[in-house]
């Protein structure tokens, strides 16, 4: 299962809210609520939020087993 807890707390850190983030990339507001929901999302999608974040992956997805979320 994937967890985008890293990106909220990314976000956190960086002052930028969620509409910030969304406008800075680009993308849908359906498709924040996937990120919202932890669903699965395109690879160019990530690497779109760690570009316009400068950050790396790991600040964006985690990837936890089935049996921990």
């Amino acid at each position: 299962m994937v967890s985008y807890k890293p990106l909220w707390k990314t976000l956190i850190d960086r002052d930028i809210s969620k509409t910030q983030l969304r406008e800075k990339i680009g993308c849908s507001t359906s498709t924040l609520a996937r990120l919202s929901k932890n669903e699965f999302v395109g690879l160019d999608l990530i690497c779109k939020i760690c570009y316009a974040l400068d950050c790396r992956i790991e600040e964006v997805i985690a990837v936890v087993p089935e049996n921990e979320s």
